[in-house]
């Protein structure tokens, strides 16, 4: 039984896709590597993030000296941020059926909490972040520990095919959303368990989670 709901933030609650790529411009000259063209984004799109580095000549060891500097950068442009149609009416749905909902993200918790303040976002309870950007497995370990949660009580909410490692990593089920940054084609290598193209289909899939026909 589903007790708990986690979701990523960054294309899955929120539209941050052209303010990423702007700040990711932005720090393609100190790094030394290519910026982004919508051709580019296209085909990353469709590959792992190890693939991406590798096609815009970014070493893989500097993803965390770079992250640093993409969060600072990033949190400028917090404002500019939007949710996506139909999120909030989800995510206000989701608490009035009785589920608890978090976020763990490898945003900040400034940012995110800014965020939610400035929108008024009132229906998630915790927030919790990684600075690695493939530590999202070891934040949801400590997560279920914490509440005492079993892997079957708690889904999480995301869009890209580290997220769906994630999940595999400890155990629990994941709905991906499809109007993220990741397309079908990468996300398909290890299969999410649900797919949902709105955010009615998260409250469709939960639903037929807890209550199976």
């Amino acid at each position: 039984m589903i007790k708990y709901i986690i979701f990523d933030f960054d294309g899955t609650l929120v539209d941050s896709k052209d303010i990423a790529i702007s700040v990711i411009n932005q720090l393609a000259v100190k790094y030394n590597y290519e910026k982004l063209t919508q051709e580019k984004i296209e085909k990353l799109r469709k590959v792992s993030i190890k693939e991406r580095c590798k096609a815009l000549g970014f070493p893989l060891y500097k993803i965390p000296f770079a992250v640093i500097d993409f969060l600072t950068l990033y949190k400028k442009f917090t404002h500019q941020l939007i949710l996506f149609p139909g999120i909030k009416d989800m995510l206000e749905k989701l608490v009035g059926s009785g589920y608890r909902l978090a976020v763990i993200s490898s945003n900040t918790e400034e940012t995110i909490r800014e965020f939610f303040k400035n929108r008024g976002i009132y229906s998630i309870d915790e927030v919790y972040c990684s600075n690695n950007v493939f530590g999202k497995a070891q934040v949801i370990k400590r997560f279920l520990k914490k509440h005492k949660l079993h892997p079957s009580e708690v889904l999480y909410i995301g869009d890209e095919l580290r997220d769906i490692v994630a999940c595999r990593q400890v155990s629990i089920k994941i709905i991906w959303v499809n109007w993220g940054f990741d397309s079908i084609e990468v996300v398909d290598i290890v299969s999410p368990d649900y797919v949902a193209s709105t955010p009615n289909d998260i409250i469709t899939s939960v639903s037929f989670i807890n209550h199976p026909l």
